[in-house]
């Protein structure tokens, strides 16, 4: 059983953290450094690589094994990080994990097995052997719209019995389930229940979520630490301006086109327009293009005092 490296609860913002890349098969490591540089001395509480936003589905093993190393490296123990290990092979996710143990890393971070979906029994046998096999703590992840699978309140709660179970990131955006979940684990604050809308973080925080895994927090990390504390200290004055920053970056970065990767295309674009790294995603998918992109520098050049 694996043994935590990090005070629980886990609390804060933890940026799921983009994969800058020169092509397909080549990590940039000069924007690497300077991201996650730059994100530090923001104050993050953590770093999350191998996320939905690090693009993990499309980046070879070769590649997921260089970012790890590279980026436990640069972080050198200053914060938590976490690794995406989401597959559905359970073989791939305990070695991924391993490797993650050696480079350094803290926990680990697993979704449902996509394609064939689960029933909730089946996840709870899923994730119990899981966990029993991993050498890192696990923080279950839930994204129903990329899995095909919503891990129920009830299996949640079920798995948090197993001590290497020991937080949960939702990604659901349901926040009746979000709440009916903070309260389930009242008793239990050394829980970690994380958010992924990062629209819905600063009230998710106040009803008593710990924090959130905000992918802005790529491009403007202050304004996502400021809007955490903000909501940590109750001081709605803040909070109210920051969210309506937040929700600004939401409409002007993630709404471009009707693409199912729209989020990833803002976000990869706005990076390069504001120097932190190349506008290459991983294939399948593609970069916006000049139309696209001439719309999206109007509006981050729209978006003020972030």
């Amino acid at each position: 059983m694996s043994e935590k490296s990090f005070t629980m609860p886990l609390e804060g913002i933890v940026p799921p953290l983009a994969t800058p890349l020169l092509d397909d098969q080549t990590l940039d490591l000069v924007a690497l450094k300077k991201l996650v540089n730059r994100m530090l001395d923001a104050g993050v509480h953590g770093l999350f690589v191998l996320g939905t936003t690090g693009e993990c589905t499309s980046l070879s093993y070769e590649l997921r094994r260089q970012l790890i190393s590279a980026v436990c490296t640069l972080v050198s123990g200053q914060v938590p990080v976490l690794v995406g290990i989401t597959d559905t092979a359970p073989d791939e996710s305990v070695a991924l994990t391993d490797f993650a143990k050696q480079a350094g890393a803290a926990a680990v971070v697993a979704a449902p097995p996509y394609y064939f979906g689960l029933s909730q029994p089946e996840l709870v046998t899923y994730f119990e052997r899981l966990a029993d096999r991993l050498s890192l703590p696990l923080f279950l992840y839930n994204m129903p719209s990329h899995t095909k699978t919503m891990i129920s309140l009830d299996t949640v709660v079920q798995l948090a019995k197993h001590s290497n179970v020991v937080g949960f990131k939702d990604s659901s955006a349901n926040a009746g389930y979000l709440h009916a979940l903070i309260y389930a684990f009242r008793d239990q604050p050394e829980f970690s229940i994380f958010v992924g809308p990062e629209e819905m973080m600063a009230s998710s925080v106040l009803m008593g979520a710990h924090g959130g895994v905000s992918g802005g927090a790529n491009m403007f990390p202050r304004l996502y630490v400021d809007l955490y504390h903000a909501a940590k200290a109750n001081d709605r004055e803040t909070m109210l301006r920051l969210q309506s920053k937040v929700m600004e970056v939401s409409e002007k970065v993630y709404a471009l086109g009707t693409y199912g990767s729209s989020y990833l295309k803002g976000l990869k674009g706005a990076m390069s327009l504001l120097g932190l790294c190349q506008n290459v995603l991983a294939a399948p998918h593609t970069a916006f293009g000049p139309a696209e992109m001439e719309k999206l520098e109007l509006n981050l050049k729209s978006i003020e005092g972030v």
